[in-house]
């Protein structure tokens, strides 16, 4: 699969085919969902998703993955020279980078005209990660958040495609990617606190009687609290209204490309149902979709895919290709 997805890219030099293996392998071992909704797109655009991905993930592995001996320091010189290769590799420097990761995430960014700064801006957040374990506000979290979600919306808009002018669609693709997140951080609240981490924000919190010592002790002894549960209700619910501001993008896109974006967005909307159904037990257990329920979903992307694609045949004018499209772009489920 991966050989046909690079040849229908165009994508010819052995070491750059074997960066982007290197990302679409990232992809498939730790974003399941993600990996799965980008199966539906076209084939010669899933390198680009895949080398997006990797990068992300690689640099979200140096904040949180380098081991548990890897001191504040190291994480950050390690960050640091990676965003050092990224700069190199993005304005052509001379020093040609080794790093897989860089060296697809450089061509993707060159094939669709990828605004730069989205780059910028995202590994900014990723440095704040090694400092800063909580947030007071919402309107704080979500400047961190832009960096950390909402740029990885809008780094995907130029290789989705869109039927409308692209900022049009960038606020929806960025109200999505922070969508995705929020998610995340409801599902994962309870390995983000053993990271030192709390990512709700403490005035959400707070409104519930809810500060960090209460979290912390419902996750040592595995016992609920009502404050807590109100708590994560309210960072549900909140989520939700996320969604409701991305939605009305799902319609902007190529529409070869979304099912693809349409089944990441039930998906990942599914896992607020699965806390939900858990009784907000986040700080106890992880909450998943099954598997059953995700190949459902699938199932109906799939044949969304395939409408999509008779459609574009029969019309013979689809959307012009992201990639010939020289807007920049300004936004990440």
């Amino acid at each position: 699969m991966t050989r046909r997805e690079l040849d229908a890219a165009g994508i010819t030099d052995p070491a750059l085919r074997a960066a982007y293996g290197h990302c679409r392998r990232l992809n498939a071992r730790h974003g399941r969902t993600y990996f799965l909704a980008t199966r539906l797109l076209p084939v010669d655009r899933r390198p680009a998703v895949h080398a997006l991905y990797g990068f992300a993930r690689w640099a979200d592995d140096i904040v949180d993955d380098m081991g548990d001996g890897a001191t504040t320091a190291e994480r950050a010189a390690t960050l640091a020279r990676l965003e050092d290769e990224l700069r190199q590799a993005l304005t052509g420097g001379a020093r040609p980078t080794t790093e897989p990761v860089v060296r697809a995430l450089a061509d993707t960014a060159a094939r669709y005209a990828i605004d730069p700064a989205h780059f910028t801006d995202f590994m900014a957040s990723m440095r704040s990660d090694l400092t800063v374990t909580d947030y007071a506000t919402y309107a704080d979290l979500r400047a961190y958040m832009h960096g950390s979600a909402a740029v990885i919306g809008l780094q995907m808009l130029p290789v989705l495609g869109t039927v409308t002018a692209r900022a049009h669609a960038a606020p929806h693709a960025a109200a999505l990617g922070v969508a995705f997140q929020l998610t995340n951080f409801l599902r994962d609240v309870g390995e983000d606190l053993d990271r030192g981490r709390v990512y709700l924000p403490a005035d959400l919190l707070a409104a519930h009687g809810v500060q960090r010592d209460l979290l912390l002790w419902s996750r040592r002894t595995g016992r609920p609290d009502a404050r807590v549960t109100a708590a994560l209700r309210a960072a549900e619910d909140l989520t939700r209204g996320v969604y409701r501001e991305a939605a009305p993008g799902l319609a902007m896109l190529d529409p070869v490309a979304r099912p693809c974006i349409r089944t990441a967005y039930v998906l990942y909307r599914d896992i607020l149902d699965a806390v939900a159904r858990s009784g907000y037990a986040v700080l106890h257990r992880r909450a998943v979709v099954s598997r059953r329920r995700r190949a459902a979903v699938a199932a109906d992307g799939l044949a969304r895919v395939a409408a999509a694609r008779l459609g574009a045949a029969a019309h013979r004018t689809p959307p012009v290709p992201a990639r010939h499209d020289a807007c920049s772009a300004k936004e990440a489920g």
